[in-house]
């Protein structure tokens, strides 16, 4: 028997332990997308927040599964949850839906036809955004536009030199910025999102670059590059969380050698001056503006 799980949901749902991974922002799991067709005997999706990721996710999760198979979908009240009834009926399905420790549980039982599969899940695909010049995903960060933040940075970043990283690259934005220097020998672009990573080779397609589809926070720390960027993530979940973007600070003095630079953006709001001071030898506020700092801190 397979069965599939997509993200993490609440132990009060009881998640198969058994389970094949898709979520993609677990590294090493297994796409969905690869998923063969009538191949899994159930599914628990703990939902996406976008809309449009979440049907695509949906979507997906239905081919998979046999007819007569199980789909069990979690999502919080305020995040998606009070939708999906609405959501799965669109595709012709009878919904069975209830309320459990602030989500919204539904399951269905796939029947031999569903509506709107393909719709979904083209709605949902990688694609060429127009305006953007750039390939992308529903679910990425900033998926169709280039963020504030890494707009603000990408304008004060000096010509950098010798081998860096980018931590949380997205779809790659910042990357080709970094690009234009010919010092640069070598650029390491690291996300927690497997669609980021691959929309990002798909971006960038420079000789000097690698690409790691890894969580930052646990990357191996080996003390030797010579600078890197940053726009870190602080939503955890969808909740507010300082605590990645501190993360994100220590393991670049870490991932750095001594005289690195960190070139970082921030929301205005996040308290990361005293990280910062604690694992640098150097921080220089760089600018304030739109509602974002951006610092240089020197290892």
């Amino acid at each position: 028997m397979t069965t599939l799980l997509y993200g993490r949901p609440p132990a009060v749902f009881d998640p198969p332990g058994a389970a094949v991974q898709t979520s993609p922002l677990i590294p090493g799991s297994t796409a969905l997308e690869d998923v063969a067709p009538g191949s899994a005997e159930a599914a628990m999706i703990y939902a996406p927040p976008g809309a449009v990721e979440r049907r695509y996710s949906l979507a997906l999760a239905l081919r998979a599964l046999k007819p007569g198979g199980r789909l069990d979908v979690i999502a919080p009240k305020d995040k998606g949850g009070s939708r999906l009834g609405k959501e799965l009926k669109a595709f012709g399905l009878e919904v069975n839906e209830t309320a459990k420790a602030h989500h919204r549980r539904c399951v269905v039982i796939r029947p031999d036809a569903v509506e709107g599969l393909d719709a979904a899940i083209a709605q949902g695909a990688p694609r060429l955004v127009e305006g953007l010049d750039a390939w992308s995903q529903p679910g990425v960060f900033a998926w169709d536009r280039i963020d504030p933040g890494t707009a603000l940075l990408a304008q004060h970043l000096p010509p950098l030199k010798g081998t860096g990283a980018d931590l949380g690259c997205g779809f790659g934005a910042l990357a080709t910025v970094v690009l234009r220097s010919p010092a640069v020998t070598a650029l390491r672009l690291i996300d927690l999102d497997r669609r980021a990573v691959a929309m990002a080779q798909r971006n960038v397609t420079d000789e000097r670059v690698s690409f790691d589809w890894a969580d930052v926070r646990t990357v191996p720390a080996e003390a030797a590059l010579d600078f890197i960027v940053t726009n870190p993530p602080f939503h955890d979940g969808g909740a507010e969380d300082k605590r990645l973007g501190q993360k994100f600070i220590r393991q670049a003095a870490a991932l750095l050698k001594k005289g690195g630079v960190l070139w970082l953006v921030a929301n205005r709001h996040l308290p990361y001056e005293a990280e910062l001071n604690e694992a640098f030898k150097r921080v220089r506020p760089v600018a304030d503006a739109g509602g974002y700092k951006i610092f240089e801190a020197v290892k």
